[in-house]
């Protein structure tokens, strides 16, 4: 999928509209669109292939979940409230389930603003949901520092996978359709510390990786050429939590 991309600091494109000035790696939205179908509430793990057919993953997500992404600093969770933007929520919980994080790089990482992953270290993958786009969510939430929320081009109802991380109070990108569906809860320290060297990407002025070179050559181009990039090991689906066993009523005398 051509990236989505979101600008490093409204003073010039992210300003003008939210994917960098000229919206680079960034394809209009496909006509079909993969917003979440009914699914069944406790549907099969994803395998491998599934990543190939974007349409088999669409899974409806809990109402509350925790997702734990372990990197090459660390790990951090992240809890995502469905009520906050349902579409955006399930998509991720379909992503995460079905590995498509595995081995993706932090491919943008702006110092004071934000950092920006989701595209697969797989070509294969990337060709797969270059059309996948979700419709967009209502912004519920703000853009607040730990919050996540999904990049996309200036045209309605192109979100596809890539997400960042606001690494600060970002509240401007609230009236650009920029919607949160959650938020670092754990780990945020280890957020902070992803290597963020080589600035921003070379379609913004920086010396970061070209987002369209990673959707065509993967994992290689960014070993050979920006080997400190910091990526994802992996990221699984946390088991929720155990029900508070009921208090008994009191007993009447």
């Amino acid at each position: 999928m051509k990236a989505l991309i979101v600008s490093t600091v409204l003073c010039s494109a992210l300003l003008a509209q939210a994917p960098p000035a000229k919206a680079p790696p960034a394809k209009a939205p496909a006509a079909k669109s993969t917003a979440p179908k009914a699914a069944v509430k406790k549907a099969a793990p994803a395998t491998g292939a599934a990543l190939l057919n974007p349409a088999s993953l669409h899974a409806i997500a809990p109402p509350v979940y925790k997702a734990q992404f372990t990197t090459t600093k660390g790990d951090f969770v992240v809890e995502v409230h469905r009520d906050w933007a349902p579409i955006g929520a399930d998509r991720f919980y379909n992503l995460v389930r079905a590995g498509f994080f595995t081995d993706a790089a932090f491919f943008r990482v702006v110092a004071g603003f934000m950092v920006q992953f989701g595209i697969s270290s797989n070509p294969k993958v990337s060709a797969a949901w270059a059309n996948a786009n979700i419709k967009d969510d209502a912004v519920k939430q703000s853009n607040t520092r730990g919050r996540i929320t999904y990049a996309m081009t200036g045209l309605p109802n192109s979100r596809g996978t890539q997400l960042f991380i606001n690494f600060k109070n970002n509240s401007f990108l609230d009236p650009m359709r920029f919607a949160p569906f959650g938020e670092v809860v754990e780990g945020m320290e280890v957020v902070d510390q992803l290597y963020s060297g080589y600035g921003d990407m070379a379609e913004m002025g920086g010396r970061g990786p070209s987002p369209e070179k990673i959707e065509k050559e993967g994992g290689v181009y960014l070993t050979a050429s920006f080997p400190q990039l910091d990526r994802i090991k992996s990221a699984k689906i946390l088991p929720a939590a155990p029900a508070a066993p009921a208090t008994p009523a009191p007993e009447k005398k």
